[in-house]
């Protein structure tokens, strides 16, 4: 029989934020080599038995929602669909009582095929990864000719009700910051939320550089010259996306802007990553082992107290701007978004 939550049972650290959003990485694999994230021939995958087994991923949920009131979980990866235990997984999660919400973070390929199945298990919806909608272009930054399959998985989600489905872009100077107009279209005629992201030094090959980054300020003066963009009055809450009301709304488009406008004062989140380490940072350089302690028999109390350990001492902000900046050694395809 489960027990029953504790009731000071919240991820709080010393600045007072808590974190209610849960970010699960699945597995560090992905089937595409997206430029700005890994190298042409991938990187070292973490070894099965490193990996969480789908049972020890829903009990660290269950702990993190039963008795740390995490109300929203998401899972990532490298890329989650492959993960053969997903519908599983999601399954388990979405039976929690008190039930949270559930996203997935994707690349799109095979979604359409998964999207049902994902759905029926209690899947709310679905972001999905598109930089380009030119397929040279897709296949030159991905190194996969797969713009097909992603398009695809866009329309398959709709059609199984995992909406609002969500589009998230990250551009790169040079390559495809002229598309975000045709972006924006796209979106809004297939009735998608886009989200614009900065891009981020989280990269395998740690080549990450500011002058090449398009920024919010530049993403915003693209879309100003076709679109009319209004401020949200909607509160923002923790969610990362400033958004803002297209042509008067109700159609929206946001921007993820962890660079220029760091958000960190209202972050609600915790990462788990595919390993079970618990990041209180996406940029964090330090990580707190849960899976061993899982593993050594401890209880869901004491697997719920090394979790608030964990998140005390989060710092207040990423530090990108600050010049003892370093950039986590994990790449973002190894944490999880």
């Amino acid at each position: 029989m489960t027990a029953a939550p504790t009731t000071d049972g919240v991820l709080v650290d010393r600045y007072g934020r808590v974190a209610r959003d849960l970010r699960v990485s699945l597995t560090d694999k992905c089937n595409l080599r997206c430029t700005y994230c890994m190298p042409a021939e991938g990187l070292p995958w973490l070894a099965g038995p490193q990996l969480l087994a789908d049972a020890e991923i829903v009990r660290l949920v269950r702990v993190a929602v039963e008795r740390l009131g995490v109300t929203e979980v998401r899972f990532t990866g490298g890329e989650p669909l492959i993960r053969p235990g997903l519908v599983g997984v999601v399954g388990a999660v979405a039976s929690l009582t008190p039930r949270p919400r559930i996203s997935l973070t994707t690349n799109g390929i095979g979604l359409h095929r998964l999207a049902p199945a994902l759905r029926t298990a209690g899947l709310d919806r679905v972001n999905v990864s598109l930089d380009t909608l030119d397929r040279a272009r897709f296949t030159t930054l991905t190194r996969r000719d797969r713009l097909a399959d992603v398009l695809a998985g866009l329309a398959g989600a709709a059609a199984a009700g995992l909406t609002p489905v969500k589009i998230n872009s990250v551009l790169m100077r040079g390559v495809n910051d002229d598309e975000a107009p045709a972006l924006l279209r796209f979106a809004l005629n297939h009735g998608y939320e886009l989200r614009f992201i900065e891009q981020m030094p989280l990269d395998a090959q740690h080549g990450w550089d500011r002058t090449t980054m398009v920024t919010a300020d530049e993403i915003l003066g693209a879309l100003g010259q076709e679109f009319d963009l209004t401020p949200d009055p909607a509160e923002r809450g923790g969610a990362p996306a400033e958004t803002w009301l297209v042509d008067g709304g109700p159609a929206r488009v946001g921007v993820i802007a962890t660079v220029t406008r760091p958000f960190c004062g209202d972050c609600d989140r915790t990462r788990l990553t595919a390993d079970g380490q618990v990041r209180n940072c996406l940029f964090a350089t330090e990580e707190s082992d849960l899976r061993g302690a899982l593993r050594a028999g401890a209880d869901d109390a004491e697997l719920a107290r090394r979790w608030q350990a964990a998140m005390r001492v989060k710092r207040a902000g990423h530090g990108i701007d600050d010049p003892s900046f370093l950039q986590p050694t994990r790449p973002m395809s190894a944490i999880g978004g």
